[in-house]
């Protein structure tokens, strides 16, 4: 297309241009005012030609003229934004947090980096030796593209941008780009084309309009095309984050991790899983699901593509099928769920009455609510402040108020409590001796100074922890059938008489039984299950299932022990001096303790190990066939050869050897990683 055309159309568009500043300076007095606009371009393009031949950063220079000009400056960051933050983080669980002077410093600049390396984007792309595009179209779509902020998908618009707007510069989509001056040419050429809003569009002149127009017809042409078969890519936690940058710029998808900064903090923090359907050109290139790490093992957050970044309805399925993989798939979802449904209650207590399913929630009467903080979410609270106990739990459990409690004095008094809100701390009790204890407790019941169990009936349920630590015998001992918490039971010696719930919700400790006679395991324990004074696995029968560490510390022997298939935490075996009969489990998420073991003898180690491998006492290498991976450190202090020794493909920590076997484990795992590349 003849460029006079082209600038006619600028013209039109901005019909003061060729009275502007930038335009006079490149202009005579006598000139016309086309003529003015086409000496501008010129100059625009000459400059841009030096800065691409100079030897002197010519384009970094230019770049920062853009910045200076463009770019979000730190005194016009509005407060909003770090509000902004401040109520995400809220929303996630993290409580009010307070963002000092150094964090705002740090904030601001992130988000002007991210801003930055959106526009060399822009700039690199129409600036560049092999653009195809001629000036006037990339005066226009640059000067068009900067006035654009987020993008409405519920209005279907672009945002307007000002001297505030906290966005990065909208994504790139070459594709739409082509299209928009494919289609101006058309048009100025008064050629047809078969849409006739674009043209109206096109007629009007608006960039963002026409640009938003064209990048919905080619999400519409992708979802006809397109099925939900895709690939799942995952970007290791350390890499750069180029390649996944690169993978989401022009996508649409409106993830924060489009910006290069964001995208090097999360994955300094943990991977990062991209699934791919096939985009308009039949490649996998359109994102679709993101999921991202707070380290290996950890669900920090997912999103997709619909509006507010929620996952289109056909792609659950996909990542149900994905999440398999990870084993706290359940607890980021209730996560979620619990941040999601929290903070629609922090937004709405105060103007209307709360459901009867909404005061159990927040009173935690089923299960505890969950976020994404270390710390109970304070909106809790809060709302909770304002609220009357009392009256509300009577609704929950259709039961008079005085049978509601938050008050120890009122058991110590001998009422009849049906439901304990909060812990009961009955420490200083030496005796149950006429005790009442409520039906229901909420919290946890410390109990720790009680030596009998004699005249104790104890609560049906209870919701945190039970601290028993200084209960000798279980003679008389009757425990809830539900623990929702921990169960201290630390100076039982003998476990006759005793009969455990058959789930425990978090650790189980029994650190002072030195024998396994009589003991019943429950079934499922959801963290520690603590047996360190066992010496003997004789008639030892585990769970299935042990949320985290098993600490089995002093057993000198693995006759007679079977293991879980799978233990999340870690394994502690560090008294054993010899691994006759010994079947560890395939994998192991913590750290392996097998610090006594002189002998590799027999031993079958998991091929897979999360943490740290201690084998400290270990002498001779003969038969030691190391795990695959080592997540952590690996521990062989007492080793003189690596003769025998077959090495990991991976260790992700230190080496704790003497220099020789260091330098030898090392030597010979970078080998192989070359022959792998």
């Amino acid at each position: 297309m003849d460029d006079y055309e082209g600038e006619k159309f600028l013209n039109r568009l901005y019909f003061d241009l060729h009275m502007s500043d930038e335009v006079m300076h490149t202009s005579s007095k006598s000139d016309n005012k086309e003529e003015k606009v086409r000496k501008y371009l010129d100059r625009l393009k000459k400059v841009e030609d030096l800065a691409l031949s100079s030897k002197q950063n010519g384009l970094d220079l230019l770049k920062e003229l853009y910045y200076k000009k463009y770019v979000i400056k730190e005194e016009d960051i509005p407060k909003s934004y770090f509000e902004l933050q401040k109520k995400i983080a809220l929303d996630r669980g993290f409580g009010h947090v307070e963002i000092d002077k150094e964090t705002r410093k740090e904030m601001s600049k992130s988000l002007i980096d991210d801003q930055k390396k959106s526009l060399d984007i822009w700039l690199e792309y129409l600036i560049n030796k092999d653009s195809i595009y001629p000036e006037w179209f990339k005066y226009y779509a640059f000067q068009g593209m900067i006035k654009l902020g987020s993008y409405d998908k519920e209005k279907e618009i672009f945002n307007r941008r000002t001297n505030k707007t906290t966005n990065i510069f909208i994504e790139l989509n070459r594709e739409a780009l082509a299209m928009t001056y494919d289609n101006i040419e058309l048009v100025l050429n008064n050629r047809v084309i078969n849409d006739e809003e674009l043209k109206q569009l096109i007629d009007n002149g608006s960039f963002g309009k026409i640009y938003s127009h064209i990048l919905k017809k080619l999400e519409k042409n992708r979802k006809d095309i397109d099925s939900n078969d895709g690939v799942w890519i995952k970007y290791n936690q350390g890499e750069d984050p180029e390649k996944l940058v690169d993978s989401l710029q022009g996508r649409g998808t409106g993830w924060c991790t489009a910006g290069y900064e964001t995208a090097k903090s999360q994955l300094s923090n943990g991977d990062f899983y991209v699934y791919y359907t096939k985009d308009s050109s039949g490649e996998y290139k359109q994102p679709r699901i993101a999921i991202r790490m707070d380290g290996k093992d950890k669900i920090g957050e997912i999103r997709g593509i619909a509006e507010h970044q929620n996952l289109e309805s056909e792609m659950e399925n996909i990542l149900k099928e994905k999440l398999k993989e990870f084993p706290d798939r359940d607890k980021y979802f209730k996560k979620e769920k619990d941040m999601e449904k929290l903070t629609q209650i922090y937004k709405e207590y105060k103007t209307r009455k709360l459901t009867i399913e909404e005061m159990k929630f927040l009173y935690e009467v089923d299960e505890k609510i969950e976020g994404f903080g270390y710390r109970k979410d304070p909106r809790i609270e809060e709302i909770l402040k304002e609220r009357n106990l009392k009256k509300d739990l009577s609704q929950v459990f259709n039961c008079n108020e005085d049978e509601i409690s938050n008050n120890k004095q009122d058991v110590l008094d001998g009422k009849k409590i049906f439901y304990f809100h909060g812990n009961l701390d009955l420490r200083s009790l030496t005796s149950a001796e006429g005790l009442v204890l409520p039906e229901k407790i909420d919290g946890d019941l410390v109990l720790s100074s009680l030596t009998s169990a004699e005249g104790i009936v104890l609560p049906k349920e209870i919701g945190g922890y039970l601290d028993l630590e200084s209960l000798t015998s279980a003679e008389g001992l009757i425990l809830p059938k539900e623990i929702g918490g921990c169960l201290y039971l630390s100076s039982l010696t003998s476990a006759e008489g005793l009969i455990l719930p058959k789930e425990i919700g978090k650790v189980l400790y029994l650190g002072s039984l030195t024998s396994a006679e009589g003991l019943v395991l429950p079934e499922k324990i959801g963290g520690d299950l603590g047996l360190s004074s066992l010496t003997s696995a004789e008639g030892l029968v585990l769970p299935e299932k042990i949320g985290r560490d098993l600490d089995l510390g002093s057993l000198t022997s693995a006759e007679g022990l079977v293991l879980p298939e799978k233990i999340d935490g870690d394994l502690k075996l560090s008294s054993l001096t010899s691994a006759e009969g010994l079947i560890l489990p395939e994998k192991i998420d913590g750290d392996l303790g097998l610090s006594s073991l002189t002998s590799a003898e027999g031993l079958i180690l998991p091929k897979e190990i999360g943490g740290c491998l201690y084998l400290n006492s270990l002498t001779s290498a003969e038969g030691l066939i190391l795990p695959k991976k080592i997540g952590k450190v690996l521990y062989l202090g007492s080793l003189t050869s690596a003769e025998g020794l077959v090495l990991p493909e991976y260790i992700g920590g230190k080496i704790y050897a003497n220099d020789d076997i260091k330098e030898y484990i090392r030597s010979e795992m970078n080998k192989e990683n070359k022959k792998t590349k």
